[in-house]
């Protein structure tokens, strides 16, 4: 798989800051293959080409991690911009930081996305190959929510979702619309339910309830597949390490 040359350097871990990074390959500091290289957006294969700074030869962390995050209220799943740190946003990287080596962290990625009020299940990995596979709409990986709604969610409703909801939404002036695969629902309560989908298109369940007219006060990822997330007693904000075959066995066996 190629990599931007600016990639590569923020995973190595060698650099505290992307400003770093470019102010490196700006200075001619970085050379692949022992030519200097100032192009921060340089593609190459890392396994076929050998990456120096002042001399020193640059590596991407060796072993891939995964981790299991209770991902709180009132987090995003990227990381921070100028924007968003004058905004005083929070990030669910910044949970990690001071717990792993800084080239694990700067190489980590979340599995998929949950918006800023959603909580609970999120994987969060340094593996691409993982996260691709995972996040392919192909696969028809199985997600499963609590939605607390604002209004009684009605039969008509717990229909429209089984069957497919023609989504119609505008969100900052556009219109965006599509129409969500068949879902399974349960009720818990009158506004409560268990629903569970195979895609994961940017904000479906809300859009969904929006769409309608109803509209979900509280969403809570229960699981992935057979992967649950009270299984592991973390609290909000908690995360735990995993392996590979664990997250084999519960998705895709």
């Amino acid at each position: 798989m190629k990599l931007r040359l600016h990639q590569f350097l923020s995973k190595c871990g060698e650099f505290s800051s992307k400003a770093d990074v470019k102010k490196a390959i700006w200075d001619g500091d970085i050379t692949v293959n022992d030519s200097i290289v100032k192009n921060i957006a340089y593609e190459f294969k890392p396994a076929k080409r050998s990456v120096k700074y002042r001399g020193k030869e640059l590596f991407l962390p060796e072993t891939d991690v995964y981790f299991l995050l209770n991902k709180p209220a009132g987090c995003i799943c990227s990381r921070l911009n100028s924007q968003e740190l004058e905004l005083n946003k929070n990030s669910v990287y910044e949970i990690f930081r001071d717990a792993v080596e800084p080239p694990v962290y700067e190489s980590l990625v979340t599995v998929g996305r949950l918006d800023e009020d959603t909580t609970g299940f999120l994987l969060v990995t340094t593996d691409g190959k993982l996260v691709h596979t995972i996040t392919d709409p192909h696969k028809k990986i199985k997600k499963t929510y609590r939605v607390t709604t604002e209004e009684k969610i009605t039969e008509k409703q717990l229909e429209s979702i089984r069957n497919g909801v023609a989504v119609s939404v505008i969100e900052y002036g556009s219109l965006e619309e599509f129409e969500t695969r068949p879902a399974t629902i349960e009720l818990e309560s009158e506004s409560c339910a268990l629903l569970t989908i195979d895609e994961g298109k940017k904000r479906q369940i809300r859009r969904m309830f929006t769409s309608l007219d109803n509209h979900v006060i509280r969403l809570h990822r229960i699981s992935t597949e057979a992967m649950v997330l009270d299984d592991f007693n973390l609290q909000p904000g908690q995360f735990c390490s995993l392996t590979r075959e664990q997250i084999n066995r519960a998705l895709f066996s």
